[in-house]
C-alpha cells in the first residue's frame, strides 16, 4: 500500500506544498504555491511576516487537498525544508516578539565588529574567539549574515521586546511549533546557528557564554528524521489536515536540497540555483576555510556533511533580469509582445521565452560580464557591500547579450565557489544540477561549459528540497531505512557534456571575472557603505 507525505518547502518569496506517494519511487501527487512578500529595509534589514508562512501553508495544502482527492487521513506524516539562518523569536506563547529576521539580513554590523572583528585577527575575525570556535564547533561566525548578530542587534536596540524571548528559532521550527506546540530544533538547524557542539550534540556554553548569547532560549535539539511531535486540534483545524498527524523535523534547504538531488554519497556535489545558490559536497569529516568562507555544515544524513558554499542572489538575478531588462516598465516583451506575468505556469514560461530569445547569443556574451552580487556576497569572499556589474558594454551590446551575460556571470560565480572546494577535498566529475535553475537546458549547458564538468539534473529539479523532505519523513516512519535511500530512489533525467570550444572562452572570461571584484571592492565601499557606517565612507575617501 502507498504511502502519502505532506511536505512545505518554505523559501523566501513563497512556501510551496508538496503531496508524494512513496513507493518503490517518489512521485509528485499534487503541488501548490503561495506567495509572499520579503521586505528589504534602508538599513540593510531583510524580513518576513511568520503570519504570512503560515497562511500561505493553509492556503496551499487546502488546494493541495482539494485537486489531488487524497483524504487528510491518508497522509502519514509532515515534514518541512526551509530557508536556514532566519532569526525568530518567541515569547512564552510562542507568539513572534517582531518580525523574523532573514538570513540575507545585514543590519547587524555594529555587533558584528564588536563580537569577533576586533583585537588580533586571523582572516578578519578575533584570533582567540576564531579559534575558540574552530575547536568547539569547526565553524565561526565570521559573516555579518549570521543569526548571532541578529540575536544581539535585537537586544541592543529593541530591549523591550528582547526582555520576553522565550525561544530562538529558525524558520520551519516556528512552523514545527505552530503545528505541534513543541519547541525544537533539527541538527543542522541548530548547527547553523554556529553555537552547536555537533560532536556532542548539543549547544555549547563555552560559545554561548563568549558572544553573550542565552542558552536558555534554545530548544530541545533532534535529528532531521525525528517526530518533532503530533499536529495538535488547533493546528488541524486550519491547515484542515487530520489531529495526529504525526510531524517531523526535516531540514534546512541546505541540508535537505543534496537529498533530493539523491547526492548523498561522500564526494557527491550538487549546485543548487533557486533564488539563491551554492556548491555544496558531501564529506565525512568537518572541514572549514576560513579564507574563503567555506564550512562543513551538518547535513540530513548521520556523519556526514556538507563542505558549503553559498551565492546570495543567483536565480534572484534571472528575476531582476526579467524584471528590468527583458520587460520594460509598460510590459512590452522582446519581440513586441504583450505578456502578462500571472500565475506560476505562466511566470515559468516567462523564463522560458527569455531562454528561448538568447540561445543564439554566443560564449562570451559578445564580450559582455555581468556580476551576481545584488546583494552582497558571503563565498569565496565576504562583503556586503558588493553589488552587480555589467562590465564591458560597448555600442553593440543588446538585451539578449546583457541577458545572456547575467546566467554567465551566475555560472562563473559557481566555478570560483567549486575551484575554492578544490583547494581542500575532492568533487565530483559529475555534478547533479537542481532548483529552479536546473529547468532550462540552456543553463545546464552553460554550466558544463563553464564548468568543465557533466551536469546531471533529475525529474522535477525544483521541487528537490522538497522531496528531500518526503525521504526525512519516509526514514522517521520506518519505510525507509536510511537517508542514503535517495541515491536509488532519485535517478539522473538528463546529462550534458562541456562543449570544449566554448568552455576555451569562458576559461579566458572566467579570470576577467574574478578579477572584477578585488578591482572594485573600494569603489562597492564608497558607494555602499551599509548601515550609514561614515567612518568607512570616510576612510575609503
Amino acid at each position: 500500500m502507498s504511502t502519502y507525505i505532506l511536505t512545505y518547502d518554505v523559501g523566501t518569496s513563497g512556501v510551496k506544498t508538496c503531496l508524494y506517494q512513496l513507493s518503490d519511487s517518489v512521485t509528485l501527487v499534487a503541488s501548490a504555491l503561495h506567495s509572499y512578500e520579503l521586505s528589504i529595509l534602508d538599513n540593510g534589514g531583510v524580513e518576513q511576516d511568520p503570519a504570512d508562512w503560515w497562511d500561505a501553508m493553509k492556503h496551499t495544502t487546502k488546494e493541495v487537498l482539494w485537486n489531488s482527492l487524497i483524504p487528510a487521513s491518508r497522509i502519514s506524516g509532515i515534514s518541512f525544508c526551509a530557508q536556514m539562518q532566519g532569526l525568530v523569536l518567541v515569547d512564552s506563547q510562542g507568539e513572534p516578539i517582531r518580525k523574523a529576521m532573514s538570513y540575507m539580513d545585514t543590519r547587524a554590523a555594529a555587533e558584528h565588529r564588536q563580537g569577533i572583528m576586533h583585537g588580533l585577527q586571523i582572516a578578519g575575525a578575533n584570533v582567540f574567539k576564531l579559534l575558540k570556535s574552530l575547536a568547539i564547533t569547526r565553524a565561526v561566525p565570521a559573516s555579518v549574515k549570521d543569526p548571532v548578530w541578529k540575536y544581539k542587534w535585537v537586544e541592543r536596540h529593541e530591549p523591550e521586546l528582547f526582555r520576553r524571548v522565550h525561544q530562538w528559532l529558525d524558520v520551519k521550527e516556528f512552523l514545527i511549533h505552530k503545528c505541534t506546540g513543541e519547541y525544537v530544533m533539527t541538527e543542522d538547524t541548530a548547527y547553523a546557528t554556529l553555537l552547536f557542539d555537533a560532536r556532542k550534540g548539543r549547544f555549547s556554553k563555552e560559545m554561548c557564554r563568549m558572544f553573550g548569547v542565552n542558552i536558555a532560549h534554545f530548544p530541545k535539539v533532534i535529528p532531521s528524521t525525528a517526530k518533532a511531535g503530533l499536529l495538535t486540534a488547533e493546528a488541524a483545524a486550519e491547515l484542515q489536515l487530520q489531529e495526529g498527524t504525526p510531524v517531523f523535523g526535516g531540514g534546512g534547504d541546505a541540508a535537505l536540497i543534496g537529498v533530493g538531488a539523491g547526492a548523498v554519497d561522500k564526494g557527491d556535489t550538487h549546485i543548487y540555483l533557486g533564488t539563491s545558490g551554492w556548491v555544496s559536497t558531501v564529506v565525512d569529516r568537518q572541514i572549514i576555510d576560513a579564507t574563503s568562507m567555506i564550512a562543513s555544515i551538518v547535513g540530513a544524513r548521520p556523519q556526514h556533511y556538507h563542505y558549503f558554499c553559498e551565492l546570495e542572489t543567483a536565480g534572484k538575478c534571472l528575476e531582476w533580469v526579467k524584471n528590468h531588462l527583458a520587460l520594460d516598465e509598460i510590459g512590452v516583451y522582446l519581440e513586441k509582445k504583450q505578456i502578462s506575468d500571472s500565475g506560476e505556469s505562466m511566470y515559468r514560461s516567462l523564463y522560458d521565452y527569455m531562454m528561448h530569445a538568447i540561445k543564439d547569443v554566443p560564449a562570451g556574451s559578445n564580450g559582455v560580464i555581468f556580476t551576481p552580487w545584488l546583494h552582497g556576497n558571503r563565498c569565496p569572499f565576504e562583503d556586503a557591500n558588493a553589488r552587480g556589474l555589467f562590465f564591458n558594454i560597448s555600442i553593440d551590446t543588446g538585451k539578449t547579450e546583457l541577458i545572456h551575460a547575467v546566467l554567465e556571470g551566475i555560472c562563473y560565480h559557481l566555478r570560483w565557489q567549486l575551484e575554492s572546494q578544490e583547494r581542500k577535498i575532492k568533487t565530483s566529475e559529475a555534478i547533479r544540477f537542481v532548483g529552479g535553475g536546473a529547468l532550462a537546458p540552456l543553463t545546464c549547458q552553460i554550466l558544463a561549459d563553464i564548468l568543465g564538468r557533466t551536469i546531471e539534473t533529475v525529474d522535477s529539479p525544483q521541487n528537490a528540497g522538497a522531496i528531500g523532505a518526503a525521504v526525512t519523513a519516509a526514514v522517521g516512519l520506518g519505510i525507509l531505512p536510511g537517508i542514503d535511500e535517495a541515491k536509488t530512489l532519485i535517478q539522473v533525467q538528463a546529462s550534458y557534456k562541456p562543449n570544449l570550444n566554448n568552455k576555451a572562452t569562458y576559461d579566458i572570461y572566467f579570470d576577467v571575472f574574478k578579477s572584477l571584484y578585488r578591482r572594485n571592492k573600494k569603489a562597492f565601499g564608497i558607494l555602499n557603505h551599509v548601515n550609514g557606517r561614515t567612518d568607512v565612507f570616510r576612510a575609503s575617501l
